[in-house]
């Protein structure tokens, strides 16, 4: 009985870690790359989160009303590799986001290049760079 518990442990164990990464979205479930969209506008909060960081901006539509966007960006350690802080966005900030619009067509979009308050242009780490 021993030996089965023990051979039958490290096998649930290893089936317990890759569960969860089998249940992860893929870029090209939710996003589409043929449909590229760029969003200036201001920054209503950013959620430095896993497992994807979000940003929320106010883009002013054609007839000058706020359209609320929501901005899926990569991991925090991914963004963290690539410059980010979790204080790298403030409300009120105005950034200018390079994404790719959801399939479903709401108002949500998955960032390709964010470009900073200051100037500097920062990777979303969008799931998409790893095709």
């Amino acid at each position: 009985m021993k030996r089965v518990v023990g051979l039958l442990l490290p096998v649930l164990c290893l089936f317990g870690l890759v569960l969860p990464v089998s249940a992860h979205h893929s870029f090209a479930a939710e996003f589409d790359d043929k449909k590229p969209v760029k969003l200036e506008g201001a920054v209503v909060r950013f959620e430095f989160m896993n497992p994807h960081s979000w940003i929320f901006l106010d883009v002013m539509g054609p007839d000058g009303k706020a359209v609320r966007w929501a901005v899926e960006t990569g991991s925090t350690n991914a963004l963290f590799r690539r410059g980010w802080l979790k204080d790298s966005l403030r409300a009120g900030d105005h950034i200018t986001v390079d994404a790719f619009r959801a399939k479903d067509g709401s108002n949500t979009a998955n960032a390709s290049t964010v470009k900073l308050p200051d100037g500097r242009q920062l990777s979303g780490a969008s799931s998409r760079d790893g095709q």
